[in-house]
């Protein structure tokens, strides 16, 4: 019992629930290592007992917890209902602005009632606390001395009670910004293609968003993990995607001889990928733009360019300095600071600050590549919004970064060290999973006032028009794994989620974003109704979308969420030709990746699409009849707009009968991930160009965008205007 004690007081699970009717008990080993990760000692029953008493006093005598949570116009929280008569309270702002210090005192005795509203801070439906005066929207250090007690402060985040919401109806693709290439990529997609296919997508289809892969920094080196889903920073974006043409020292550098062989080089790099059948690869499209943004970077600035340039330095501060530090660290001692002299592996030792006086150049470099990276993303974000559309760019969130990478040097004290985050055991995956991503220490956000997490949202959303959180349920509870076990030997650790959520809202709230969160799998029981009261969206995939707690079948479209995006496929599933044509069991079956025999595979995946496709008919949206691959994909996003989600992603690839995975889970070398281009349903690669100009393309989108009902001017594929 003081083992489960001691874990539930550091919000460590002894067990969990794969379903309603089973709990799995978690081994004491577990328990142990999580604790340990999280400064707690619980090695013997001496220490467990040791332990326990020093938290269950500090838990008995605290005034107020660690972070408290004030929602704007709602009953304050009980933590601050129920302080003592007479307590002071002190409010002073931890962020820059106009917010001043304020004073208060909760009653020296029960006060009489007050008519509700006619009181400051006091709304309709809250209590009568005449006695508080809600502090401005932000994060705050509130501290509070009862009387003959001693002061304690924690941190008061008010927030606002929702994020921002798109309009009521609104469609839009999804896109891996890598695998769009345009006549003008560098051997990938990159910001100026977002920005062009915004620009399109918006004036031409009336699409409201474009939804991006992670646009965080990846890990140097070579080669590099190629999935943007295990970055080295999540806080500050990669250079790989600039469009260098596009800088504005381009035009100016003197050593045109070496930027024009690099432009030919990396158009043979396109070529290859378009039309030889090679792979993405994104080491050697870095390899180039590193040349040629070097010579770049040997243009002066002119005085305004220098002083936006400053300015992006004093807003980013000491996080973007330690950032490139890192990266002038990897060039020099390689991409995982753990195997770095000794000296070098502490960001605020001495021989790291003699590193960065050594290194100043190198420094200064990638801090201008993060400047012109974000300079690249506020321009796609603005052709988004000049071109019409309502929401913009969506970025989307990776749960976690790379263990050497650049966020784990710079922030060792917020992250658990020797944990990795995964998922458990379920009908899907019997042996969990282990994603390799460390997970941040709640205690230490906590410690911080999130600080952590305040700025990489901060940094993310100042640039995006909403934004997509992968494994929304991580704010809540994430399953931990201990380093050396296997993932089906791990549990999960809680966070404090209505200061994650508070955070989130805040700041999204001071962006005018959207939150989009990606909540499939196995979700714990509230978590989808906490997200909902605060605005932020889910995410629901057709194929998904069954009566599971009644008859398994599929969901009739008015019996769907509202608040949610809703699309046929995502990244890690089948593209819907490929589910519709069952060509995604053959591929699973090539790679030894079955769990039944191939033929059971088939008959069952048969059923599942032939009772969708049946439905589909039943409902009228598929005039064409069966048998047609291109008319049952337009059946499916059909049937998305009959639903009443707010947002209906189609998956870009798919308005061309892409029959292949960008990302195929369970596999490593055995599949292409990440390194493939949008290509058409005989697996022949389309550039931007052709794909704006696909007949097929504007069939589909007539779907969503009938042309009787323009927004404004549209243009169709050649050959397809009315005469």
């Amino acid at each position: 019992m003081g083992l489960s004690r001691l874990a539930a007081l550091h919000g460590v699970a002894t067990s969990y629930s794969p379903s309603a009717d089973v709990t799995v008990p978690v081994p004491d080993g577990t328990v142990v290592a999580v604790l340990a990760a999280l400064g707690v000692d619980a090695a013997t029953p001496e220490a467990v007992q040791k332990a326990l008493a020093a938290a269950e006093s500090a838990a008995r005598s605290r005034l107020l917890p660690p972070t408290l949570v004030v929602w704007s116009g709602e009953p304050l929280p009980p933590a601050l209902t129920a302080l003592p008569p007479g307590t002071e309270l002190a409010v002073r702002p931890e962020e820059p602005g106009p917010a001043r210090p304020a004073r208060m005192r909760t009653p020296s005795k029960d006060p009489a009632p007050v008519v509700s509203g006619q009181v400051p801070g006091v709304v309709s439906g809250a209590p009568a606390t005449g006695w508080w005066t809600e502090p401005p929207l932000g994060v705050h250090r509130l501290t509070a001395r009862a009387p003959e007690q001693r002061a304690e402060s924690c941190t008061l985040i008010v927030a606002p009670a929702r994020v921002p919401q798109p309009p009521p109806r609104s469609h839009g693709f999804l896109v891996q910004l890598y695998s769009l290439l345009s006549a003008r990529s560098w051997g990938m997609g990159d910001l100026g293609d977002l920005a062009d296919l915004a620009s399109w997508s918006g004036r031409c289809l009336g699409a409201s968003f474009v939804q991006v892969n992670p646009l965080h920094a990846a890990v140097l080196g070579s080669p590099t993990d190629p999935s943007p889903y295990r970055p080295s920073s999540r806080r500050f974006p990669d250079p790989v995607h600039l469009r260098v043409e596009s800088v504005p020292e381009y035009g100016h550098a003197s050593d045109r001889a070496a930027l024009d062989d690099l432009r030919r080089r990396a158009a043979e790099l396109s070529d290859g990928v378009l039309n030889k059948g090679a792979l993405i690869d994104r080491d050697a499209v870095w390899e180039l733009k590193r040349q040629a943004l070097a010579i770049l970077a040997g243009v002066p600035l002119t005085p305004g360019r220098r002083a936006e340039y400053c300015d992006f330095l004093a807003r980013q501060g000491p996080a973007l300095e330690d950032h490139a530090l890192w990266c002038a660290l990897a060039e020099a001692y390689g991409s995982d600071w753990h195997s770095w002299p000794a000296g070098l592996r502490d960001p605020r030792s001495r021989e790291t600050a003699r590193a960065r006086g050594e290194l100043r150049d190198r420094v200064d470099f990638h801090c201008r590549l993060a400047w012109l990276t974000d300079t690249q993303l506020a321009d796609a974000q603005r052709a988004a919004r000049d071109a019409g559309m309502a929401v913009g760019i969506v970025h989307d969130l990776a749960v976690g970064v790379h263990p050497g990478g650049a966020d784990t040097w710079a922030q060792q004290d917020a992250f658990a060290h020797g944990m990795s985050v995964g998922a458990p055991p379920d009908a899907f995956n019997a042996r969990g999973q282990d994603w390799g991503l460390p997970p941040w220490r709640p205690d230490a956000l906590a410690a911080s006032g999130y600080a952590p997490f305040r700025g990489l949202l901060r940094g993310i959303l100042g640039r995006a028009g909403a934004l997509r959180i992968d494994h929304v349920m991580g704010l809540f509870r994430l399953w931990w794994v201990p380093e050396g076990r296997p993932p089906t030997e791990g549990t999960y650790v809680s966070q404090d989620a209505e200061a994650m959520l508070a955070v989130l809202v805040l700041e999204a709230h001071r962006a005018g974003a959207v939150v989009v969160g990606e909540d499939l799998g196995t979700v714990e029981p509230g978590v989808r109704e906490a997200l909902a009261r605060r605005g932020v969206l889910g995410t629901s995939v057709l194929w998904f979308e069954r009566d599971w707690a009644g008859t398994g079948r599929p969901l009739a479209p008015e019996e769907w969420r509202e608040d949610c995006l809703a699309t046929a496929t995502t990244h890690d599933l089948p593209s819907t030709a490929a589910r519709l044509t069952g060509d995604h069991v053959t591929l699973r079956h090539r790679l030894g990746l079955l769990t039944r025999p191939l033929d059971q595979e088939r008959t069952a995946d048969g059923a599942d699409t032939a009772e969708w496709l049946g439905l589909l008919s039943r409902l009228g949206l598929l005039p064409e009849g069966g048998g047609d691959e291109e008319a049952a994909v337009r059946a499916v996003h059909r049937f998305l707009l009959r639903t009443p989600a707010r947002m209906t992603g189609i998956w870009l690839p798919d308005t061309i009968g892409d029959r292949r995975p960008q990302n195929l889970p369970g596999t490593w070398d055995e599949y292409p991930n990440w390194r493939l281009p949008v290509a058409d349903g005989e697996g022949r690669p389309v550039t931007l160009e052709e794909l704006a100009a696909s007949p097929r393309l504007h069939r589909l989108m007539e779907v969503l965008n009938p042309r009787q009902e323009p927004r404004r001017t549209r243009t169709a594929p050649p050959g397809a205007r009315p005469s």
